[in-house]
């Protein structure tokens, strides 16, 4: 689906993909970091239907 030039303008915007991740750490809720496909960073969300979610590392 693409991304509405709207919604893209109101979402924060992270230049890299280490930036993003480093925003879910922080975060208390479950989010996942996806690829604008209209500004080319990378943006959040809290949307999880149909996405597989990645299991924690455990080291």
């Amino acid at each position: 689906m693409r991304t509405r030039l709207s919604i893209c303008a109101k979402k924060a915007r992270y230049a890299t993909e280490a930036e993003a991740v480093a925003a879910i750490a922080a975060a208390t809720i479950t989010l996942r970091h996806y690829t604008c496909d209209r500004c080319g960073q990378f943006h959040l969300t809290s949307r999880t239907k149909g996405k597989r979610i990645a299991r924690p590392v455990t080291i």
